[in-house]
């Protein structure tokens, strides 16, 4: 007879893959939302420097989502 346990190892396998692509996305959100409430305020203080605000903020959301997609296709 399989040992229970030894049986469940390939489904805690799949399961922890999972819990890291979902970690990946919570991560990219968070950080997107992080750049986009820095990005208002530092816009709020200083109107004047919004072009130079907002290359910065897409910038650095892109890179954002490129480590999360390189989290997501590197397992």
């Amino acid at each position: 007879m399989i040992d229970p346990i030894i049986a469940s190892i390939p489904m805690l396998a799949e399961l922890t893959g999972n819990i890291g692509y979902g970690l990946a996305a919570i991560g990219a959100g968070i950080g997107i939302g992080l750049i986009g409430l820095k990005a208002a305020e530092a816009t709020g203080r200083n109107p004047s420097a919004f072009s130079n605000i907002l290359v910065i903020a897409i910038v650095l959301a892109a890179l954002v989502e490129g480590v999360a997609l390189i989290a997501i296709f590197v397992k």
